[in-house]
């Protein structure tokens, strides 16, 4: 029961610092670590890793929004398509063998570390100012259906693709991108979470009770961390955390 506790807690602060500083769900490592650490069957660890994201993106969109870093009418845009094929992506979930869904979600969470390591997401050029509205528009809507899938199969990645989308292709500023993309999160999270739970079944009650308590300890201590420090900082933070967890579940999955 320690070691369940201790895992339950390290993934939940790990996964809720990710989210409030550069908008991560919060699956791309819980998921994992249940999955690794504890044997937990994977649909049920991303149910359990969903429901931890829905607070804790909640509790970051509120304070980036408090910091005046979130946009919420661009945002609703695209969280209409995303909503949609998050169901889609849970239902095609259940059909995936857990072996498939536990290994991509490991090597996700590296991954996205090494990434925000190597490459941060900075401040993106001015050229996306000379899109049309409508363009903007239909761009958001096919990238939210793509992000809705991968939020509802696996949620490792919903997050950093709603990040990449947000600065790359709307040009967003890093701070209100993350802020947008948890205000989005917060919906897809909870939208994924119930059709989990209700494909699958009851999640085990104790490791969501620490996981969500955990992640909104993470998420809020995080959120304001973000608001204040530089954008090139948030970037190392939250590259070392997942590159750090990540390589511990790959050892323990692959080596020993």
């Amino acid at each position: 029961m320690i070691i369940k506790m201790i895992v339950y807690i390290i993934s939940g602060l790990g996964a809720g610092i990710g989210t409030g500083l550069a908008g991560l769900s919060a699956a791309a490592v819980i998921s994992p670590m249940l999955i690794t650490f504890l044997g937990f069957d994977a649909y049920e660890a991303v149910g359990i890793a969903l429901a931890s994201d829905v607070l804790a993106s909640g509790i970051s969109a509120y304070t980036y929004g408090k910091n005046k870093n979130l946009d919420i009418k661009n945002g609703l845009v695209m969280l209409v398509s995303v909503l949609a094929f998050t169901l889609v992506g849970s239902r095609v979930a259940a059909l995936v063998p857990n072996s498939t869904m536990g290994g991509f979600s490991v090597f996700m969470t590296t991954f996205l570390g090494i990434r925000f390591i190597v490459k941060p997401v900075m401040r993106t050029g001015q050229g996306q100012a000379d899109k049309t509205r409508r363009r903007k528009t239909a761009e958001s809507v096919l990238c939210g259906i793509l992000i809705g899938f991968i939020c509802g199969f696996i949620g490792a990645g919903g997050g950093m693709m709603l990040l990449f989308v947000l600065t790359g292709v709307l040009g967003y500023e890093l701070k209100m991108a993350v802020g947008t993309s948890v205000f989005i999160m917060t919906f897809t999270a909870l939208t994924g979470a119930l059709s989990h739970f209700a494909i699958g079944g009851k999640p085990d009650f104790f490791a969501l009770a620490v996981c969500v308590l955990a992640t909104l300890a993470g998420a809020r201590g995080s959120a304001v961390f973000a608001n204040k420090a530089t954008p090139e900082k948030q970037n190392r933070v939250t590259g070392i955390v997942l590159t750090a967890l990540g390589t511990a579940m790959i050892l323990v999955k692959f080596v020993f």
